[in-house]
């Protein structure tokens, strides 16, 4: 058992330098019953854009805080102790840019112990304790609550979650030991891990209400109030019920088989190398027995191991890239200088204009005309898009005014004439630049002089799409991902004809969107797909040499992407994935690699077989028929497979950042995790080529200056 009370923190308090510290104010509320309960307001001083975070200096005054609470409880003073936070905001966890400059081990263990220190107060006040969930908890924020005795939630809280997975870490005051212990095993896995993996999702205050994390949830309206009438009951012997804290069986056989199946589907899912995942899958195991105290000290012992290694650091990179590079675009034009958008055209009717129609109408709440050759695919866009609007209605997360009013500004014609006052106008059409020039060409005779057009082209050239243009100056690219709706990046495109106008306006409308953009200059594949092409290039080559695709696969796997090379083409369409080889080969033959096989594969219905957590386990039947005809019989090693793709990413890189693709190696990256979800733990790709050498075999230097690397390894 860790003695926290005699542990020097003095090494920690150096990084309170800086520091925008929580102050932990107190003043005593009377209850109905007459009893005291001593009320804690965190709050920084900032408004709500600047959240509560917990640094050394703001954990050792709330530690102070609570001592002197415990002494009054003691006196007998107060019958109950409270904590919120300021307006809409508890907390949003430790302030990472402490514990990312902790400079050892020790600090880093420090930094847990003393969070674990001042957290545990709230069960030890010698009096219950109560978190009052205001707003907005992550992370910290939640072991806040969890430490305390009972919790109540704001029906309108921005969100609650424990998102330390995602950033390489894991919860480690408290949350790993108390969740679990609080609201069952699966559920705990579900919070602690599986929401974290995906894209960060984050809980509703009903959803954490539902899961048993709070005792109780209350309307915004009178919250505070509610909150303490409810708190002055249970003091007075009102009943909490717990109905998902685990029971002697549930730890006996539901437990050890619910962390058997979640380790099953996370190597199936993520592989092995992410290292958080599993820490944190280990530390839920063994929540099932043993003492509070011994769960502390474990995570103290975790959380050390972690926040030094590399994967913590490249996150911390990453992470710094989406919070501040992404909403600062480096070369966005100023805002003023974008033209209003009051309409939005669509030039064509399929699913992926759908898709953009559903997103515009939705965000931007514009009318929005989709045309297309003829009647039946219009009307088949129009029933998708309001098919998808009653899915929102359903789940609630529009009311009816809401949904027929978004289904109101839909329209669907093949009269193009319709496009007349449209402001922004983008085609979503066959990937060939004569079909694109050829629509453009017709919509360009309709719309103002002053409307944007704007191209969403994977691969090919924007320039030689509007090169038939009277005026090629107003076309942008304007490159999404799919699924449309939940990849944040938008790769805006500039010729060397483009103006300022059309660009700022496409910078808007993306964040309108609720998109990230990333500005990039007119260069085949551009950012995201020029890179995905070499993974997957290198994929086929291998599987051409005569490597069973299982085994490419595999080889690709401490690249610790979120899908294997031949998973990622099944998921864009063999047919997209073969012509974005085609372009690129066509642009650098020297460097990208195809082969005419690959189209022959991507007329089949089916090319790959899939095991239960779709990774693939090998060709078709049919498949393996085509390529055998095509294929070596010499298979690659799987370090050779992989030194191939590092090396070649590392030299695409290099190459793309000599012809100013974009500014910095940082936009690279930037787009890599925002378009491809290429992992946190790798911060992009250049953190980790840099460590595995790449960058020094292909030119003799590291795209980073130090290399970005845990302090165990610096």
């Amino acid at each position: 058992m860790t003695n926290y009370d005699a542990i020097d923190f003095s090494p920690i308090m150096a990084l309170t330098e800086g520091e925008v510290v929580t102050h932990s104010p107190v003043r005593d509320v009377r209850l109905p019953s007459g009893k005291v309960l001593a009320l804690i307001t965190l709050d920084n001083g900032r408004d709500h854009t600047r959240p509560n975070t917990l640094g050394p200096a703001t954990l050792t005054e709330l530690g102070e805080t609570l001592a002197g609470l415990r002494a009054r409880a003691a006196a007998g003073e107060i019958h109950a102790v409270g904590i919120t936070g300021k307006q809409y905001i508890l907390a949003a966890g430790a302030d990472l840019s402490d514990i990312s400059r902790v400079g050892s081990r020790d600090n880093a263990r420090l930094i847990a112990q003393l969070g674990h220190k001042v957290l545990g107060f709230l069960s030890s006040l010698g009096v219950p304790s109560f978190a009052f969930v205001n707003g907005l908890a992550l992370g910290g924020g939640v072991e806040i609550a969890l430490n305390s005795t009972y919790r109540t939630v704001d029906a309108s809280a921005a969100a609650l979650a424990l998102p330390e997975v995602f950033l390489g870490i894991i919860p480690g005051w408290g949350g790993a030991y108390l969740l679990p212990n609080l609201i069952g095993i699966e559920n705990a896995l579900e919070v602690v891990i599986s929401n974290p993996l995906k894209q960060n999702r984050m809980l509703k205050p009903q959803q954490a209400f539902e899961l048993g994390m709070m005792d109780a949830i209350f309307p915004a309206a009178n919250f505070l109030e509610d909150s303490l009438r409810w708190a002055d009951a249970v003091l007075g012997g009102k009943k909490v019920d717990r109905k998902n804290e685990p029971g002697k069986i549930e730890r006996l056989t539901k437990w050890p088989i619910a962390i058997k199946m979640a380790r099953g589907m996370l190597e199936s899912k993520i592989g092995t190398v992410p290292r958080s995942p599993y820490v944190a899958l280990d530390l839920l195991d063994k929540a099932k027995s043993g003492t509070r105290e011994e769960g502390f000290a474990r995570e103290d012992e975790a959380l050390a191991d972690l926040v030094t290694g590399d994967q913590f650091a490249a996150s911390m990179y990453a992470f710094d890239l989406v919070q501040k590079r992404a909403k600062r675009p480096v070369g966005a034009p100023d805002k003023a200088l974008a033209k209003k958008v009051t309409k939005v055209g669509i030039i064509g009717a399929g699913l992926m204009a759908s898709q953009f129609a559903l997103l515009f109408v939705r965000k931007l709440q514009v009318p929005v005309l989709i045309t297309d050759l003829d009647q039946a695919r219009v009307d088949k866009g129009v029933a998708y898009i309001h098919e998808e609007i009653g899915k929102l209605e359903a789940k609630g997360r529009l009311d009816a005014d809401s949904a027929n009013k978004l289904r109101g500004l839909v329209t669907g014609t093949t009269d193009k004439s319709l496009y007349a006052d449209c402001d922004f106008v983008i085609e979503a059409v066959f990937e060939e630049v004569g079909v694109k020039q050829a629509v453009f060409g017709e919509i360009e005779q309709i719309v103002a002089e002053d409307a944007i057009l704007a191209t969403n082209t994977s691969s090919l050239s924007v320039e030689e799409i509007g090169s038939k243009l009277a005026h090629p100056e107003r076309l942008v690219g304007f490159h999404f991902f799919n699924p449309v709706a939940v990849m944040p990046l938008i790769e805006i495109v500039r010729t060397a004809t483009t103006t300022e106008a059309a660009l700022s306006t496409a910078f808007v409308v993306a964040k309108g969107l609720g998109k990230n953009a990333v500005l990039t200059a007119d260069a085949p594949g551009f950012v995201v797909n020029r890179l995905l092409a070499k993974v997957m290039g290198e994929a086929a080559r291998a599987v051409y040499e005569g490597t069973p695709v299982a085994e490419v696969e595999k080889a690709f796997a401490p690249l610790g992407l979120p899908m294997g090379p031949f998973q990622l083409i099944d998921l864009v369409g063999w047919k997209v994935a073969a012509h974005v080889q085609d372009t690129m080969v066509h642009a650098f033959p020297d460097r990208f690699y195809a082969n005419e096989n690959f189209h022959a594969l991507a007329d089949l219905p089916e090319v790959v077989e899939k095991d239960k957590g779709g990774r693939v386990t090998g060709f078709t039947k049919a498949a393996d028929k085509l390529v055998k005809q095509a294929a070596g019989t010499t298979p690659t090693p799987a370090a050779e497979i992989l030194r191939r793709v590092q090396d070649g990413l590392a030299q695409e890189i290099r190459l793309m950042l000599d012809e100013g693709v974009v500014p910095e190696v940082e936009d690279i990256d930037l787009c890599l995790i925002l378009g491809a979800g290429w992992p946190f733990i790798d911060g992009g790709a250049s953190p980790y080529l840099d460590r595995e050498g790449a960058s020094e075999r292909v030119f003799g230097a590291t795209f980073h200056t130090p290399v970005i690397r845990g302090i165990a390894n610096a």
